[in-house]
């Protein structure tokens, strides 16, 4: 993929343009893929933040990022819970409570999540602190939900192509396109869903770019105080 595409997205983004949904997918195609430097990966995701995702961006991208995971091939149709992340609230993890009540309740739970980046604890560390295997393969997902009604993803093992990006994102040290992107990613796929957004601005476009990418039921929202959880004030 021609390094000029990388570069005249750069050159839109930086002046505050915005990217058509094939554009986006293709760069993002070339960061999961390695072929962007680390200065343009910190120039890509400082513009976009500076000037706000929009929703053919986000959809574009999220498009490679899927592509680009393991895959968990479920027989039931499942359900996840997450957050975005980035509050700085240091909120204990609620997303993996809700989806053992939910999973307990007798829906299939397809839990996609990571550690811990701004809360005291993510879904990887409850579960892991609870005993339970958090890196098993697809198949080993899929016959946790298909025995116990729910399954865990670490974000990590099933985005292996992540990890050319994820040096940058730890030195920019801010929220990013990626806090928006993982909870759409699912590695399953699952159409039904909730998802708490930090930022409140998001939630539309991200309830409209799951639209796009197939969900049949989805909840999106954000708490008082730009908390990525649903709350019972303000």
């Amino acid at each position: 993929m021609s390094d000029a595409l990388l570069r005249d997205a750069l050159h839109t983004v930086v002046a505050g343009g915005d990217l058509d949904r094939d554009t986006s997918r293709r760069v993002m195609d070339m960061v999961m893929e390695g072929a962007a430097t680390p200065a343009q990966m910190g120039a890509l995701l400082t513009a976009l933040r500076a000037k706000g995702e929009t929703v053919d961006e986000l959809t574009g991208m999220v498009e490679s990022m899927r592509d680009h995971a393991t895959q968990v091939r479920l027989d039931v149709d499942a359900v996840d819970t997450c957050g975005t992340g980035g509050d700085r609230a240091g909120t204990f993890n609620i997303s993996t409570l809700a989806a053992l009540v939910v999973a307990g309740a007798g829906c299939p739970v397809a839990k996609h999540g990571n550690r811990a980046a701004s809360s005291r604890c993510g879904s990887a560390d409850v579960l892991e602190a609870l005993g339970v295997a958090i890196t098993l393969p697809p198949e080993g997902v899929a016959r946790c939900v298909a025995e116990a009604g729910i399954g865990f993803m670490f974000a990590p093992a099933f985005h292996p192509a992540m990890r050319h990006v994820a040096p940058v994102r730890r030195e920019l040290g801010f929220r990013t396109v990626f806090n928006v992107l993982g909870p759409l990613a699912n590695p399953a796929r699952v159409r039904h869903q909730a998802i708490g957004v930090a930022d409140a601005s998001l939630a539309l476009r991200m309830a409209q770019v799951l639209q796009r990418i197939g969900h049949r039921h989805a909840l999106v929202f954000s708490g008082p105080g730009g908390v990525d959880e649903l709350g019972v004030g303000g």
